[in-house]
């Protein structure tokens, strides 16, 4: 039996979390999507690519390993989904069509390197790494390596070989990247040049392999977008503003007597030697303790937290805290530890 298609826009809040995605009945055909896919193609048909990767609505941005297909963002296709995810997430990934795009470009270099099986190739493995190697569940980036490109967010290139070769797709492939003279004198030019000489090729040849299995595919998954949300909350809790809401509301309680001082100074005034000391004790890299001072900088702002005690009680408990965050992400690659 075919399923009746669910107007979204006249479902509450309440009844839209009750829906399961392949109830949703969405579709690619007759979004503003349309038009980033024919730019896509457009931007591999200039490059005399002529493999263009099947599209499809997934539960995230993906392209299955080993299948040259791309997985969109379900909620990118329905404006309601847009903004429930917006509420959910604080953020819509490839929400925007510039960073759609910029999407497109990194998943259509997996789904590339699959048709081709381009990780096969002796010199593949030797400019970007061995495909085969694990996934760990979170790297750790070196911000100011000139190894890889820069294109997708948190220096995404480092995380993997397959990684690696997509975002040096992506900035190959995107038309105003420059790349020529943005790269001038990185090693990562090296892969760059790379990817065009082979690109020549991969553009006289047919692919090995022209469809695949589209993994995930929101027509078939029947959790509803309340599980679904759950979920992804508590997979990405350490993305969220509110993160660190109940260890900073401890360290600068509400409601105490006396006379008040903004909580968001005290840490500012004394970043300076948090951040050098956490470093010389854990051996982590300040970048990742200055993003990490930054926050709570700007969620004690938000949070308008203050505190009456002197600056060593406070700057004592933040400094501890700081360094506990530190040390679990050295340990775990995460700031939160697992249960």
């Amino acid at each position: 039996m075919k399923r009746q298609k669910t107007d979204l826009s006249s479902l509450t809040e309440e009844q839209l979390l009750k829906t399961r995605l392949c109830d949703l009945g969405l579709q690619i055909k007759g979004t503003w999507l349309e038009e980033c896919i024919d730019d896509l193609y457009k931007e591999l048909d200039g490059k005399g690519i002529k493999f263009h990767p099947a599209c499809y609505l997934a539960d995230e941005w993906l392209a299955p390993e080993n299948e040259p297909v791309i997985g969109i963002a379900f909620f990118l296709a329905h404006p309601g989904l847009k903004s429930l995810e917006y509420k959910m997430m604080q953020e819509v990934e490839g929400g925007d069509k510039a960073s759609c795009m910029k999407l497109l470009r990194h998943e259509a270099g997996h789904a590339i390197n699959y048709a081709y099986q381009l990780y096969k190739r002796k010199k593949w493995r030797t400019v970007f790494g061995h495909f085969t190697r694990e996934y760990p569940d979170r790297y750790k980036y070196r911000p100011y390596s000139r190894s890889f490109v820069v294109h997708l967010e948190e220096w995404y290139a480092q995380y993997h070989p397959d990684e690696d070769f997509s975002e040096t797709f992506a900035v190959w492939l995107d038309p105003g990247s420059n790349w020529k003279e943005k790269y001038k004198g990185w090693k990562a030019m090296e892969k760059l040049e790379y990817v065009n000489d082979l690109m020549t090729e991969v553009s006289k040849t047919a692919p090995k392999k022209k469809t695949g299995i589209k993994f995930w595919n929101i027509s078939k998954i029947k959790m509803t977008l309340r599980t679904y949300y759950k979920r992804k909350t508590e997979f990405y809790a350490e993305y969220s503003p509110s993160f660190h809401d109940h260890h900073l509301n401890k360290i600068f309680p509400k409601d105490v007597q006396g006379s008040k001082r903004k909580a968001y100074k005290i840490i500012s005034k004394y970043k300076k030697s948090i951040l050098k000391h956490v470093s010389f004790w854990t051996g982590e890299r300040k970048y990742i303790i200055n993003q990490l001072l930054k926050n709570l900088i700007k969620r004690c702002r938000e949070l308008k937290l203050e505190t009456t005690s002197e600056d060593i009680y406070p700057l004592l408990q933040i400094t501890s805290y700081v360094t506990a965050l530190i040390m679990n992400y050295i340990y775990t690659g995460r700031l939160k530890r697992e249960k």
